[in-house]
């Protein structure tokens, strides 16, 4: 059991750590992003995520470097079915954001309850909790990071590019890597703006 001062010292951490961690473009993310033990530490802490039934119901797709044209060619293909009007400079920057950031992740959450009885909203919740988990110790590490998503994420092109399976549903992509230029932090919402007794 940790004593009274760790205590406070670990709090002291956790709360620097929760209120520093800020959403960074993927625009402003470049290299160098974390080196291998970094990135398993990163993955490691989604591990810590609420799992009820220790199902493990998210998983994590690295976009390695041979993907990235795959999934550039998606989302350039997806604008292009939204908007045939599309320009090729409008086509060019949905390709180019496949290539924001040295660490980019797909996050899903494995809703198939056949083998369980989990409700997906505690496997989505328990996702969630993985995708922060995975923030923070982005931070910790002293990388920025930041979610996106669009309507490409939910496509079925999407689907088959990741080969996702029967209830598997994407949530969305986690750009990791070093902050080119800093941003003030924005103002944060008030605890009794959202909390109640009941």
């Amino acid at each position: 059991m940790l004593a009274s001062s760790n205590l406070d010292s670990l709090g002291g951490f956790a709360d620097a750590l929760i209120h520093s961690r800020q959403h960074v473009s993927p625009k402003r993310l470049i290299a160098p992003g974390p080196n291998p033990s970094q990135k398993l530490e990163i993955l490691n802490a989604a591990g810590a995520a609420p799992d009820h039934g220790k199902v493990t119901p998210w998983h994590f797709y690295e976009v390695s470097p041979e993907s990235r044209n795959l999934l550039g060619g998606l989302f350039a293909d997806s604008l292009m079915a939204r908007d045939p009007n599309a320009t090729p400079t409008q086509l060019d920057e949905a390709k180019q954001k496949a290539f924001r950031g040295p660490l980019l992740l797909l996050a899903t959450a494995k809703l198939n309850n056949a083998l369980d009885n989990i409700p997906e909203q505690e496997k989505l919740i328990s996702a969630g909790c993985a995708i922060q988990n995975i923030l923070l110790m982005a931070n910790a590490l002293g990388f920025g990071s930041g979610l996106s998503s669009g309507k490409a994420l939910y496509s079925q092109k999407m689907r088959e590019l990741f080969l996702l399976k029967d209830k598997e549903e994407p949530l969305c992509f986690i750009t990791i890597g070093t902050i080119s230029a800093h941003k003030p932090n924005k103002q944060r919402p008030d605890a009794s703006s959202y909390s109640s007794v009941f």
